[in-house]
């Protein structure tokens, strides 16, 4: 199965629970979070792998990164 790529707004609109503005303060700090495994960079866009997304998310202790 191909994976689900969305773009930051997509992920917002399709998830409400997540502001654009949270989920690009997580990718900001991908390297110390570890949700760098879910981003894809093409050129300027970022794309976020919507399954690894969540698999991270679930991993998450609740502490700030």
């Amino acid at each position: 199965m191909m994976p689900n790529y969305l773009t930051v707004k997509q992920m917002a609109a399709k998830h409400p629970a997540f502001s654009e503005s949270s989920i690009r303060y997580h990718i900001f700090n991908e390297t110390k979070n570890g949700l760098d495994k879910a981003i894809k960079r093409v050129g300027r866009k970022i794309l976020i792998n919507e399954d690894l997304f969540f698999e991270w998310l679930e991993g998450q202790d609740g502490s700030a990164a």
